[in-house]
Parts: C-alpha cells; structure tokens; sequence
C-alpha cells in the first residue's frame, strides 16, 4: 500500500496501534555480562582445619560444606586418621585437600631424623594406605619450623594468614567477626575442625564470604590458580593475587 497520498493524519492513525504496542512490550535490555562489561576474577581463600578427624565435629562440617559446595583442607593428626578412616576416604571423595599435622601433635623443631619419621613419615605412611598417594602438604603443630624441619619436610610446608584463635575462648561471633573483619584475597584461614564452635563459625563465614565475592578452594587450588609452585620445604602463609 503507498502511502504519500495520505495526509499526515491519516498516516498518524494508522501508526498508532503500532506505537502502542512497543509502548506495551519494550525491547529486551541487555543482560548482565554483556559485550563490553568486564568480569571480576573472585576473590580466592582457602579454609584450613588442623587436628581432626574428629566424628561428630568433622561429619557435621564435612555436610555443611558438601551443602554449599566449598572444598577446603584438613591438616589431620595421624593417630586421628588411624582411628577414623572412613572420615579421612570421605574427605578425599568429596574433593577436599589432605595434609599432615604429624602423628601425635608435637612440635618438631630440634627433633632428630628419627623422631621426624615418627611424626611425619608415619603419617605419610598412613595417608598413602588410606588414599593411595603419596604427596601430602605438612603444617607443623603450633607453625614452629627451623632448619631442621625445612630440611626433612619432605613437602611444602603451610602455615597461614589468618587465625582468630578459635581453642581460646570457642566463640562462635568472635572468629566470624575476626575472619571477615581482616580477610583478604589469597589469605590461608586457620581454624579447627575438633570444635562445635568452630564449625559454626567456619559455615557463618563461609556464607558471608560468598556474598562478598569470595570463592573458596583448597591450598593447592589457590597457588595453583596463581601460577605458584609449591616447593618442598618451603614455607607460605598466604597467596595474594
């Protein structure tokens, strides 16, 4: 049909209906993470647990971070792992990183290489036959590290950044409080899975995190996604961006 006899009235009414539908259905808007917007990399942590298995403080943590979908690493006392091996299989099935906190929680600077074995090797022994590999981080008791503990290690030696100090007064608030009020990306958390409270507080923190940008992963993830390479013997305490 042409239109340029039609007075400019008549062509006005004949858009209307038109007019009136894009009024009633505008057109779609652009969706979040469209072309030219950036995406932010997300903050990475990894929450570290010393001195378990322990069943009832360990299986309720284990749930709690199969629920929300957060892997993290265990430090395990070799006597503990002797005595509840199925916490230690289902640690490793669920994805989460296994390391060594030596066999009886003793400090192991000074010790001689005997006594080191007795410590570490054995539990390495251990979490071989249990998992079926050999390559295990150590977190020596208490952080104490000399000479002689960097040169028996026999793996990257981890410490951490961030540690509230939950075996003091087992303050749910407080730890939450002091994890999120000094967290930072690459940042190593400290806490102990042998603690009701504990487990509160690291599920607590875990969900505020994530609504801050954190995403949570294991030691070896975060210096991974880093391009860092772990080196026996060697100690780390964070792994900033």
């Amino acid at each position: 049909m042409a239109y340029k006899n039609w007075s400019p009235l008549w062509l006005l009414l004949a858009l209307c209906p038109l007019l009136l539908l894009l009024r009633a259905h505008p057109p779609l808007a652009a969706p979040a993470g469209a072309a030219g917007e950036i995406p932010q990399e997300p903050k990475l942590v990894a929450l570290t647990f010393d001195d378990g298995p322990k069943p009832r403080t360990t299986a309720k943590l284990l749930d709690g971070l199969d629920q929300r979908g957060v892997k993290a690493t265990f430090f395990l006392i070799g006597s503990q792992a002797e005595a509840y091996p199925e916490l230690v299989q289902r640690m490793a099935q669920s994805g989460h990183q296994i390391g060594i906190h030596t066999y009886d929680h003793v400090v192991l600077t000074d010790l001689g290489q005997a006594d080191f074995d007795a410590q570490v090797a054995r539990s390495r022994r251990l979490l071989t036959d249990l998992l079926g590999e050999d390559r295990f981080l150590l977190r020596p008791p208490y952080g104490a590290v000399d000479d002689g503990v960097r040169a028996r290690a026999g793996a990257p030696i981890i410490l951490w950044s961030i540690d509230p100090e939950d075996w003091r007064d087992r303050n749910t608030q407080r730890e939450v409080a002091h994890i999120v009020g000094n967290v930072q990306d690459g940042d190593l958390i400290l806490l102990h899975d042998i603690y009701p409270e504990s487990v509160e507080a690291a599920l607590q923190v875990i969900d505020q995190l994530h609504q801050a940008g954190y995403a949570f992963v294991t030691v070896e993830e975060l210096f991974a996604a880093r391009g860092v390479s772990l080196v026996d013997g060697q100690m780390y305490r964070s792994c900033p961006p």
